[in-house]
């Protein structure tokens, strides 16, 4: 059975599908940025070698990194866009699908980062304080450049995981790539193409992406 293809309708909803790439990278850019802040203060909180960390912020950080790690990420989405209004707390589909991605990179973030700084050596930590550096100094200068330096690659796949993910933002009604991708089906029936070139779109975003983490990775973080 042969397949009749025919893309002039889907190009021609063009401004649908450069309005939901334009919104999936402001997502990624937005979730990442927050959401590798967020791992970082949750691997600083969580890590053993850095000294003592109150009891109760230990254990409140990994609740949440096991929580979320080990649930789906459109429930954590459902959670905060069709949950949270029960008990009045009513959420943009923008802004919940922003607050999901950054919860979610946040947890997976902080246990990637917290095993770059355990690999830190003891001894290093305690040059920069017999170096008279507060703990905070010791921790950006001398601790996290280093740990992530180790552990960026994982990093980058992650956050790709992430921007790909986003897809599932367009079931509440998002307009990302994979919500322009079913409005251009419904509107012009044909759903084989729109998803073909959604896919495509999406094959050149993560490989663009990831040559982008990889630089920033090499320009920021070796040799420092």
């Amino acid at each position: 059975m042969l397949i009749a293809l025919d893309f002039s309708a889907v190009f021609a909803s063009w401004p649908l599908l450069v309005r939901g790439v334009v919104w999936t990278i402001a997502l990624t850019i937005v979730g990442t940025v927050l959401g590798l802040l967020l791992g970082t203060v949750c691997a600083w909180a969580r890590a053993r070698n850095l000294g003592h960390r109150p009891t109760a912020l230990r254990w409140a950080v990994a609740s949440y990194v096991e929580l979320v790690r080990n649930t789906p990420f459109i429930v954590q989405l459902f959670f905060l866009f069709f949950g949270l209004p029960a008990l009045g707390l009513k959420l943009s589909p923008e802004f919940a699908s922003v607050l999901a991605m950054v919860i979610n990179l946040g947890a997976y973030s902080a246990e990637i980062i917290r095993a770059g700084i355990e690999a830190t050596p003891r001894g290093q930590i305690e040059a920069a304080h017999s170096l008279a550096l507060t703990p905070g100094q010791t921790f950006r200068r001398v601790v996290l450049p280093p740990a992530l330096q180790k552990v960026w690659p994982a990093m980058v796949s992650q956050i790709i995981i992430v921007m790909l993910g986003s897809a599932v933002c367009g079931q509440i009604s998002t307009p990302e790539l994979s919500y322009a991708a079913n409005l251009i089906s419904s509107n012009t029936f044909r759903a084989f193409e729109a998803f073909i070139l959604a896919t495509a779109v999406y094959l050149v975003l993560s490989m663009l992406t990831r040559r982008l983490l990889v630089w920033v990775g090499t320009r920021f973080l070796v040799g420092r």
